[in-house]
């Protein structure tokens, strides 16, 4: 899955947060290296900035736009990355593979402060070698003027019949995921039965389907798109324009994703990755990068540094009963080519 979010103005994101003094720029206490490799738009620079004011380790930053990506470039012998940010299901794949380090993520300072229902890994429950960061949930961003107002998914997929346009990700587990959610099937099924289903369900409608994208930000803001199968970072484009723009958690359910912190099991500069980890849970810190993504945070104290537009928001903290009905991928081994022939279908079926 790609997370292309929005982003907020490092200044204003600050002032709102009123640490503007507890963030103040440190002497630099140590000299090094640190390389990232993260999704695209998915860390605020200023996070980045104050890591080298506050410790000297001068940071550079590559991206990629899936898990796919990522793990390929590693497996293909890419070296000198230091940390990555893997969906849980990924890292769990990558831990698998002998490609993450051990960290001890759990004993660092501040890991106190994490949730621990954010504790998702199903290889590594407690936390060891990754570092719980960013979750949220995947919807429908949309365009009030041309689709009205949208609570589910049957809405969604009946804005084509009166001639509006919608999009869904160019992701096998996303969209599959909805069609899985829309018959009733969990998003880590291998019943071939149940993904047949999802199949046809999704072949029934692929010619209502516009585009499958990660790129319709301005095309939803402009009513180029009506509506859009996209992530909950659109909430930062919907608090800008609240009276044309919407997103929502449809009723029938949706995906979530959680992103964490890893170390590479080849990283060269581990001491500085272990830095990065204790000074990304600060709640200061946390909070500033929550600011600019507009997704949820596994730092606890973080949220109460929040602005109420965000610490109150449905999409980015939604209720309990809403929390219920979003399924987070696991990992699925062998069935996942199961998964890659049914979209494979799906892509191009004409």
């Amino acid at each position: 899955m790609s997370k292309m979010l929005g982003k907020i103005g490092v200044a204003t994101g600050v002032a709102a947060l009123g640490i503007v003094g507890a963030l103040a720029t440190q002497p630099a206490s140590a000299e090094g290296q640190l390389n990232v490799y993260n999704w695209g738009e998915y860390i605020n620079p200023e996070v980045l900035t104050r890591f080298t004011e506050d410790t000297g380790i001068e940071v550079t930053l590559d991206t990629y736009g899936t898990n796919e990506e990522m793990l390929a470039k590693i497996q293909a012998g890419a070296t000198g990355y230091d940390i990555v940010f893997p969906s849980v299901h990924m890292r769990d794949i990558m831990q698998k593979l002998g490609l993450l380090y051990d960290a001890k993520v759990n004993t660092l300072k501040g890991f106190e402060n994490i949730d621990p229902i954010a504790k998702r890994s199903l290889v590594d429950p407690e936390s060891s070698y990754c570092l719980p960061y960013a979750w949220g949930a995947v919807g429908i961003f949309y365009n009030r003027e041309e689709a009205g107002e949208l609570t589910s998914w049957e809405d969604f997929f009946a804005l084509p019949d009166k001639g509006k346009k919608i999009t869904m990700l160019d992701d096998l587990r996303e969209t599959i995921g909805v069609a899985l959610i829309m018959n009733g099937h969990s998003v880590n099924t291998a019943d071939s039965d149940a993904l047949k289903q999802a199949e046809a369900w999704l072949l029934e409608r692929k010619d209502k389907i516009s585009a499958f994208t990660y790129d319709v930000g301005p095309l939803v803001q402009a009513g180029d798109i009506a509506a859009a199968h996209w992530y909950v970072g659109a909430t930062f484009l919907v608090l800008q324009d609240p009276d044309r723009l919407g997103f929502v958690i449809p009723e029938e359910g949706a995906t979530m994703y959680q992103e964490d912190i890893c170390i590479l099991d080849t990283a060269p500069n581990k001491e500085s990755a272990i830095r990065f980890f204790e000074f990304y849970m600060q709640p200061e810190i946390a909070a500033l990068n929550t600011l600019q993504q507009v997704n949820g945070t596994a730092n606890v104290p973080a949220r109460d540094l929040l602005p109420d537009e965000l610490k109150n928001n449905p999409n980015t903290n939604p209720p309990p009963e809403v929390m219920a009905k979003l399924q987070i991928f696991e990992d699925l081994g062998k069935d996942l080519r199961k998964y890659n022939r049914v979209w494979t279908k799906v892509r191009t079926a004409q």
